[in-house]
C-alpha cells in the first residue's frame, strides 16, 4: 500500500510525516499525492520568484485547485515573457490541462470532450510563433517519466518521513506523468487540425536534381503571408517524417516557407543512400527548386546542426546565387572530426553509417542498441584486430567504415566534400556559426570558421560559442548541469531562436541578434557573462608558456614559464599486447568537474597556484618533442584547471596522430631514435575564469584505448596493423623542452 500518513503540521520544520510508498499507479497513490501536495501549498515558500511559481502551480494541479493553478500559472508566464524567456511558453500543456478539468467538472463531459475545447479555445489563440515553442513541450516519454517517479518512490521506501524539497520533487514529477499520460493520446489530432489553420503543408515531394537524382522533401508556408517568402532551407540526412514537419513548421511559423529537404536516397527518393558525396550538388538544385517557386522572393538561408551544418558548408562550397546566408551549428567535417579526427578513426562515429543508410528513414533500433556497440568496442579491443576487421567482430559488414578507411589522409576525397582551400574565397555571404566548448565537433565548426577568414579576410563570418556540448548548442533550452558542470544563467540562449533572428537580418533587414556584438562571441565560464572580441586572437591578451619538465613534485612534474636550463627527458613505455591492465589516455570531458588526478599511466604537468585574476580564452596549442623506437604514435593531451579543492575542471584536449601533425593530407612518418618536433594546435576553445589559487595542469599521453583505433608505429597504414604488431613496446622519450602555450585574458 502507498500510504501517506499526513498531520496537521509537519513532524520538522522541513519534514512531513508519512508511512510507506508502493507503485506509482496504485489507487492509493492517486489519493495520497494529492494530501501531500495540499500540505505542501501550506507550507511552501521560495524567494525565487519563477521557481516559486512554477512548483506552485504543479502542487495545485495534484491538489485539483484547478482554478488557483490557472491564475499561478498566468503570472508565471506574464514573469516569464517580461524576462524575454523563452520558457514563456513552457507552461501551455499545463494550462491546456487545468482548463479541460475545469471544463469537465462545469459541463460535466469526458475530458476528452473537455480538452478538445480547452486546446481549441487557447492554443486556437496563440499566434504562431509562441505555438510552435509551446509544441517543443508536447515531446514527452510517459514510459521514461514513469520509471523516473517511481525511483523517486522507491527512494523513500521504510522511511517514516519525506523531507520538503523531496516531496516536492515528488509531487512535481506526479504532476507531469498525470498531465502528459492523459494529454498526449488527444493531441496528435488536434495539432493537425491546428496546423492546417495555420498553414500551407506539403509533406511529401520530390525535387529533380540536374544529374538526375529525386530529393525528399517537405514544404511548409504561413497562411497569413501572402506576399512572396524568403525560404529557410535544412538539408538533413536524418529523415524523420515528424521531425522533419516540426522542422519546416519552424521555419513558417517565424514567417519564412519552411523547406526540409533528404539526403538522395532518403525518404521518397528511390536513389541509393549516399552519405556525404553529393551534397554540394543536391543542395545546389533544390536551392534552384526554391528560387523558381511562385511563392519565392529568391532568398534562402540554410541552417542546421551536425551533418545538417555540414551541409550548410557543402552548400557554400558552389553557392547558388539565391544562397544569402548560412547559420551552421556544430557544423561537422567529413575526414577531420569524424569518422576520424587529426586522422585518427573513432569507434564513436562507427555506427552512424547503420543508422542512416539501413533504410529510407533512420535505423533507431540498431543505432541505439547501447548493449551490442559497448560489447563490440570490447571485443574488438580484446581481439587484437585491426580496425579494419572491426566489422568482422560485430559480424555485420559496415559498407560505408570500409570506404571511408580507404582515405587515412585528408585527401582529395574529404576535400572535394566542403569547401577547401580557395573555395573560401567564394563565400561572401554572411555566415553565423554556433558551437559549444564541450561540442565534440567544435574542431570542425571552428575551423570553417578559421579557413574563410584566412582566404577571406573581409567576409562577415560570426562565432557565437559556450558551455554546450553537441546536441546542447542546438536546442532552445540547454541543460542546466552538463556533465557535473552547472552552466552560468546568462548562458541559457535559444538556439532556434537566435537562428530566425539572423535570418531576418540577413534576409528581411531586421536586426543582429542581441548576442551578436562583434565577430566572436563567448561565454566565459564561471564569470556568468559574454565578451564580445574582433578576432580569435583578440579573445585574449597574453598567451602562457608553459614547460613540461622533467622536474617531479609529488604525483606530478613542474609545468613552468621558465625552460628548463639543462635538456632532460621523461620515459614512457606502452605496451600495446597488453589489453587486460591497462588503457591509456583518458582524454574526453565527462565529467567536466569533479575527476581527480590519475597518474597511473601518462604523464601529469601542474603548475603553481593563481593569485591574480585570470581567465583561459581561447584554444591552447604548444610543441612536443620526443624520441621514439617506433615510426608513428597517437597522442593525447589535455588542459584541466585543478581548483583548490583538488577537483579537475576540463578545459580542452588534443588527440592526433605524429605523422599527420604538419600536415593533415600527407603522412610523413618518424624517424626511430630522431628528435622529432611534433606541432599541435588543433584543440577545443574555451573560455574559463579561473579561481583563485588554482592551478593549471597538463596531462601527456599515448592513445591506447578501445575508442578508437590503435597506431602500433609500424609505418603501415594504421587500419591494418594488429596485435601482431604488438611484439615490442613502444619507448617515448618526452623532452623537457617541450611546451604548451595557453591563450589567457588577464
Amino acid at each position: 500500500m502507498f500510504l501517506f500518513a499526513m498531520m496537521s503540521a509537519p513532524a520538522t520544520a522541513q519534514q512531513l510525516n508519512f508511512e510507506s510508498v508502493a507503485t506509482v499507479d496504485d489507487l492509493e497513490a492517486s489519493k495520497a499525492v494529492p494530501l501531500l501536495a495540499k500540505e505542501i501549498i501550506v507550507l511552501y515558500k521560495d524567494e525565487d520568484r519563477a521557481k516559486y511559481l512554477n512548483n506552485l502551480y504543479r502542487l495545485q494541479i495534484i491538489a485539483e485547485q484547478y482554478s488557483e493553478a490557472v491564475s499561478t500559472l498566468k503570472s508565471y508566464r506574464d514573469l516569464l515573457k517580461t524576462a524575454n524567456s523563452f520558457q514563456a511558453n513552457s507552461s501551455v500543456v499545463h494550462e491546456l490541462f487545468s482548463n479541460a478539468k475545469l471544463i469537465q467538472a462545469g459541463k460535466n463531459i469526458s475530458f476528452e470532450n473537455a480538452f478538445q475545447q480547452s486546446f481549441r479555445g487557447s492554443f486556437g489563440k496563440l499566434n504562431d510563433k509562441d505555438a510552435i515553442q509551446a509544441l517543443w513541450y508536447f515531446v514527452y516519454n510517459p514510459a521514461r517519466a514513469r520509471n523516473s517517479l517511481q525511483s523517486l518512490l522507491d527512494k523513500q521506501k521504510d522511511k517514516k518521513f519525506i523531507e520538503l524539497k523531496d516531496a516536492i520533487e515528488l509531487v512535481k514529477n506526479f504532476e507531469m506523468y498525470e498531465v502528459y499520460k492523459n494529454i498526449l493520446p488527444l493531441t496528435d489530432s488536434l495539432i493537425r487540425e491546428d496546423d492546417e489553420r495555420r498553414y500551407i503543408i506539403q509533406d511529401a515531394f520530390l525535387i529533380d536534381t540536374k544529374n538526375g537524382a529525386k530529393i525528399s522533401a517537405v514544404l511548409v508556408r504561413p497562411k497569413n503571408i501572402t506576399a512572396p517568402l524568403s525560404a529557410a532551407l535544412e538539408f538533413t540526412i536524418y529523415a524523420d517524417n515528424k521531425n522533419n514537419l516540426d522542422d519546416a513548421k519552424q521555419a513558417a511559423a517565424y514567417g519564412y516557407a519552411g523547406v526540409v529537404a533528404l539526403t538522395r536516397g532518403k525518404g521518397l527518393s528511390p536513389d541509393e543512400i549516399i552519405p556525404y558525396e553529393y551534397e554540394a550538388i543536391d543542395t545546389y538544385s533544390v536551392i534552384d527548386w526554391i528560387s523558381k517557386q511562385p511563392w519565392s522572393n529568391g532568398k534562402v538561408g540554410m541552417y542546421g546542426g551536425s551533418y545538417n551544418g555540414f551541409t550548410c558548408w557543402a552548400a557554400a562550397k558552389n553557392p547558388h546565387p539565391a544562397l544569402k546566408t548560412i547559420v551552421p551549428y556544430v557544423a561537422n567535417n567529413p575526414g577531420d572530426g569524424l569518422p576520424m579526427e587529426n586522422n585518427i578513426f573513432l569507434f564513436v562515429n562507427y555506427a552512424w553509417a547503420f543508422y542512416v543508410t539501413n533504410n529510407k528513414y533512420l535505423d533507431n533500433d540498431t543505432y541505439f542498441d547501447s548493449k551490442r556497440w559497448n560489447s563490440l568496442n570490447d571485443k574488438w579491443y580484446e581481439s587484437g584486430k585491426s580496425y579494419r576487421e572491426i566489422d568482422s567482430v560485430d559480424g555485420t559488414p559496415n559498407k560505408w567504415l570500409q570506404r571511408w578507411l580507404q582515405h587515412p589522409s585528408y585527401d582529395k576525397y574529404w576535400q572535394s566534400l566542403v569547401p577547401y582551400k580557395n573555395d573560401f574565397a567564394k563565400i561572401k555571404i554572411p555566415v553565423l556559426t554556433i558551437t559549444g566548448y564541450y561540442d565534440d565537433g567544435q574542431q570542425s565548426a571552428v575551423w570553417y570558421l578559421k579557413e574563410h577568414y584566412k582566404y577571406n579576410k573581409n567576409v562577415e563570418h560570426y562565432l557565437l560559442i559556450g558551455p554546450y556540448d553537441h546536441f546542447g548548442a542546438q536546442t532552445a533550452r540547454k541543460s542546466e548541469v552538463l556533465r557535473n558542470y552547472t552552466i552560468d544563467p546568462v548562458a541559457q540562449i535559444n538556439t532556434p531562436d537566435i537562428t530566425f533572428q539572423w535570418l531576418d537580418y540577413v534576409l528581411g533587414g531586421g536586426n543582429k541578434p542581441n548576442l551578436i556584438k562583434d565577430k566572436i562571441n563567448y561565454e566565459v565560464m564561471g564569470a556568468n557573462e559574454w565578451r564580445h572580441a574582433p578576432s580569435l586572437e583578440k579573445m585574449s591578451n597574453q598567451s602562457l608558456t608553459l614547460y613540461l619538465t622533467d622536474q617531479k613534485a609529488d604525483n606530478y612534474y613542474r609545468l613552468t614559464s621558465a625552460k628548463p636550463s639543462k635538456s632532460g627527458f621523461l620515459e614512457q613505455t606502452v605496451d600495446f599486447a597488453d589489453r587486460k591492465t591497462t588503457t591509456n589516455n583518458d582524454y574526453y570531458p565527462d565529467p567536466i568537474v569533479g575527476k581527480k588526478l590519475d597518474s597511473s599511466n601518462g604523464l601529469a604537468f601542474m603548475s603553481e597556484p593563481i593569485n591574480e585574476p585570470m581567465s583561459v580564452n581561447g584554444a591552447f596549442d604548444g610543441v612536443i618533442k620526443a624520441v621514439i623506437n617506433k615510426k608513428d604514435m597517437d597522442v593525447g593531451i589535455v588542459l584541466y584547471e585543478v581548483m583548490p579543492n583538488g577537483e579537475l575542471v576540463h578545459l580542452s584536449y588534443f588527440l592526433g596522430r605524429a605523422s599527420y601533425a604538419k600536415d593533415m593530407s600527407v603522412r610523413k612518418l618518424l624517424t626511430p631514435g630522431k628528435v622529432e618536433t611534433i606541432p599541435f594546435y588543433k584543440t577545443r576553445l574555451v573560455s574559463r575564469q579561473l579561481s583563485k589559487g588554482s592551478r593549471l595542469l597538463v596531462t601527456l599521453n599515448v592513445n591506447k584505448n578501445q575508442f578508437a583505433q590503435i597506431n602500433y608505429g609500424t609505418g603501415k597504414d594504421v587500419s591494418d596493423e594488429n596485435i601482431s604488431d604488438a611484439q615490442t613496446p613502444l619507448v617515448v622519450k618526452w623532452l623537457n623542452d617541450s611546451y604548451v602555450k595557453i591563450p589567457v585574458w588577464k
